[in-house]
């Protein structure tokens, strides 16, 4: 599953350069029996299978050994929802070694042992935590230096100021019956980044209702907004 769709396009030539780097464990090396089990049954009973805590723990603990002080992270529903602001921490940090729970997820003591912190997507529940890996991993990326062609770009997305990005356009000018915005036609500066701010703010007062109320109270006071 890794590096996915990181190998392609943007990451993928960034990776091949050594902008970035992966190295993907499999916890079954970790196993103590002749089967490789990583799993057993929920104590006090129920469906599905439990990680192991003494399985993970020793991947975690050799990960952690390999790359000291780097963030350990275990994705969950019931964890810090991931959104621009982490991700810029982890960008900041220059890694992370990233949990991918299994089955019914994984026993509590690893979570209460190790310096883990629960991470979550959204509010629904995946078949594993890989694809929320490859999100993160795919957001913090795009912001490495070197790795996008304009650097502009990432400053100027959705999060980037706490709210959702302005409207894009390109050619043809008119396209059924639909026209480009003058005010992006007319070559002032001044003018388009007043329209785009506004137009930010309109599409995040409308659709997102949490961001704005953030960028109101932070925002706009040059604190900055969340993700």
């Amino acid at each position: 599953m890794f590096p996915g769709p990181l190998g392609i396009s943007l990451a993928g030539r960034a990776l091949e350069r050594g902008l970035w780097s992966l190295q993907a464990v499999d916890i079954r090396d970790y196993a103590r029996d002749k089967h490789r089990s990583v799993d057993d049954t929920p104590c006090g009973g129920g469906p599905g299978m439990v990680m192991r805590a003494d399985v993970l723990a020793a991947a975690v603990d050799d990960a952690m050994a390999a790359q000291p002080g780097l963030p350990l992270i275990y994705f969950s529903p019931r964890g810090r929802r991931m959104d621009q602001a982490l991700v810029q921490e982890l960008r900041v940090a220059g890694g992370a070694t990233l949990i991918c729970g299994r089955f019914e997820g994984v026993d509590e003591r690893v979570l209460e042992a190790r310096p883990i912190t629960e991470v979550s997507l959204g509010d629904f529940v995946l078949s594993g935590g890989e694809l929320a890996a490859l999100a993160l991993m795919d957001a913090v990326v795009r912001l490495l230096p070197g790795v996008m062609g304009e650097q502009a770009s990432a400053t100027e997305e959705s999060f980037s100021a706490g709210l959702l990005e302005y409207p894009q356009y390109t050619r043809p000018i008119e396209w059924e019956g639909r026209a480009v915005p003058e005010v992006l036609l007319s070559g002032h500066h001044e003018k388009i980044a007043a329209w785009r701010r506004a137009m930010a703010e309109q599409i995040t007062a409308e659709r997102r209702l949490d961001l704005w109320e953030s960028y109101r109270r932070f925002g706009k006071s040059g604190r900055g907004g969340e993700g």
